[in-house]
């Protein structure tokens, strides 16, 4: 069993004061306990991660600026980094800093950085593993706007993606467009954002092999006993998770991508109490109860995206699943799908 613990950090905090939103106010709307004020070194805060999705709900809610996550991921000054985070701004290239997040990231919390690499173009992307449920847009976009700050900061170079996609319905959109400098697509099936492939070669002004010289051994250390204590059925539920996006993960491409036999993995599902066709099954539902929650998009759009051959296929499983067809688990949401305002 995965630990769902994500810290709220005092850079966090900290970046929250500066851009003025009332911390007991947001915390209390999230219900979070605040730490006593009179601690002037707070220990560091972890909750789940539903609770982690409350926090930036409230802070929405109580900074009432739909640009506030945008302000938190592009303005983060550099004392108020994660060591995570430093290592890849001072990484060689932007190729290096994203393999450096995707590898990192863990171990603060589970979440994943995919980088996906398709001819011209690559696609980030940010994956919660035990998400239940959507992402908040405030984190969303928090999550993009310091991916593209580290690729600015750290080459000096002023990129622009190619689009962000965005698993909401159209709001805001003259507002995203100018900060990332590129096309908007809402009701998309998982956020990503692109950025042409040529971006990743960029080299960075911020490099600094002393510095990763000194991090990097410390964050392998950390990895490796995170690893130790993960199971191997979580391993393989975060390779579906991966996978999600128009092709059906079989069993042989699952067993190459853990570098084990067919025979292996069925044997060590087993011995862990499941099999390949019931965490496919928990990762499937899971994703599609997120895009009927928060996009337009139709079944058979759906269906594509978890892998289903036909609209049948997914609606049948769906209802073995929750005991309604997707449409009516939309309905009965009160989430109708409606033309979204753009």
């Amino acid at each position: 069993m995965k630990t769902d613990g994500v810290p709220i950090s005092p850079a966090l905090i900290a970046r929250l004061d500066t851009l003025g939103v009332d911390l007991t106010r947001t915390f209390r709307a999230a219900g979070i306990a605040w730490p006593p004020l009179g601690n002037a070194e707070p220990s560091r805060l972890r909750v789940t991660t539903q609770k982690y999705f409350a926090l930036w709900e409230a802070i929405a809610e109580v900074s009432g600026d739909p640009a506030i996550g945008l302000r938190i991921g592009a303005q983060t000054a550099h004392g108020q980094l994660d060591i995570m985070s430093l290592a890849a701004l001072h990484s060689a290239n932007f190729r290096d800093a994203l393999a450096k997040l995707g590898r990192y990231k863990r171990l603060s919390c589970p979440e994943e950085v995919v980088v996906d690499v398709q001819g011209a173009e690559v696609a980030v992307a940010f994956r919660w593993l035990l998400a239940d449920g959507f992402i908040p847009d405030l984190l969303a976009d928090a999550m993009f706007a310091s991916a593209l700050a580290l690729a600015r900061r750290g080459s000096g170079v002023q990129v622009k993606p190619r689009r962000v996609a965005l698993t909401r319905r159209a709001a805001n959109r003259a507002m995203l467009a100018r900060h990332y400098g590129c096309e908007i697509v809402f009701d998309a099936p998982q956020d990503v954002i692109v950025f042409d492939a040529s971006a990743l070669s960029l080299p960075f002004v911020t490099h600094n092999a002393d510095l990763l010289a000194a991090v990097l051994p410390r964050l392998d250390a950390g990895l490796a006993e995170l690893r130790s204590t993960q199971s191997f059925t979580d391993q393989v539920d975060a390779v579906i998770a991966r996978s999600m996006g128009g092709e059906r993960l079989s069993v042989d491409m699952l067993a190459r991508e853990l570098g084990i036999s067919q025979r292996t993995l069925q044997r060590k599902l087993a011995l862990d109490g499941t099999s390949y066709q019931q965490l496919l099954d928990r990762v499937r539902n899971r994703v599609a109860r997120r895009l009927l929650e928060s996009t337009d998009l139709g079944a058979g759009e759906i269906a594509w995206f978890l892998g289903f051959e036909e609209v049948n296929s997914f609606s049948r499983a769906f209802n073995q699943w929750e005991g309604v067809t997707p449409q009516r688990w939309r309905a009965q949401a009160g989430l109708d799908v409606r033309v979204p305002a753009r």
